[in-house]
């Protein structure tokens, strides 16, 4: 039997599987019209596709073996990442999608191996999937609601991303900026919304001075790095002027 450290082989997997099925009393055949593994028992028919990594070619490979069973699995090695990892865990979301089973085999120090059902091939209920994810949707549409305008490129990485949050702060930074000294209270009634008071509080990017209870300045950082956003404040700009022009039209 190999060592941990030795260099291992798709034909490594083979033996604990068959193993592990031959115990549960199906008849296990290697190599069956391109199929890895296959185990019989009655009218339930098994495939096995072997890979030494979860890959691209593996599902392409698993997924056409659905078109002869449900009952499609793939068998790796066991991974050297923990299996509560984001990582992992996104992987065996992908694998419940496409309604594969898996199987991880750890290879011991001793001359056993220990085969592990990770997940049964079973349906994959969408709507259920979507009822449990409604929060995560939730504040999609909220993020989406409180921005302005298209400010990031799709597929940006390690860059700066204009965010909801980050447009409110450049919002109230510009009413401090045009307007002086305002409370929390009445930048919120200038349309800042209702986390004005949090923003200033937390004060994230130092854009914010409290010069008495209740008041808050634009700082200097505020003022210098505002003009690192010029869409954004003509944005709003453009609303205080809209505002202004509607106001004239009512008193009319």
């Amino acid at each position: 039997m190999k060592t941990n450290k030795e260099k291992r082989y798709e034909t490594d997997l083979y033996g604990p599987i068959r193993d592990y099925f031959a115990k549960k009393g199906f008849d296990v055949y290697g190599e069956v019209h391109h199929c890895d593994l296959v185990a019989v028992k009655e009218e339930e028919l098994i495939i096995v596709e072997l890979k030494l990594g979860l890959t691209i070619d593996l599902l392409i490979q698993a997924t056409k073996r659905q078109r002869i069973t449900d009952l499609v699995y793939v068998a790796v090695p066991m991974p050297k990442y923990r299996l509560s990892s984001k990582k992992w865990q996104d992987i065996c979301h992908l694998l419940r999608r496409l309604e594969l089973g898996l199987i991880l085999v750890s290879f011991q120090k001793s001359y056993d191996s220990k085969v592990e059902l990770m997940i049964s091939p079973e349906s994959f209920d969408r709507k259920k999937s979507t009822q449990r994810n409604k929060t995560k949707r939730k504040k999609l549409l909220a993020e989406i609601d409180g921005r302005h305008g298209d400010y990031n490129i799709g597929g940006s990485n390690k860059t700066k991303i204009m965010t909801a949050y980050k447009e409110n702060c450049i919002h109230i930074a510009y009413l401090l900026n045009r307007n002086g000294p305002i409370s929390p209270k009445r930048l919120g009634e200038m349309g800042t919304g209702k986390k004005t008071s949090s923003i200033l509080r937390e004060n994230y990017y130092d854009w914010f001075d409290k010069i008495q209870r209740g008041i808050y300045s634009i700082s200097e950082k505020g003022k210098t790095e505002l003009k690192d956003f010029p869409e954004q404040v003509q944005h709003f700009l453009d609303e205080t002027i809209k505002g202004q022009c509607d106001e004239r039209e009512i008193e009319k």
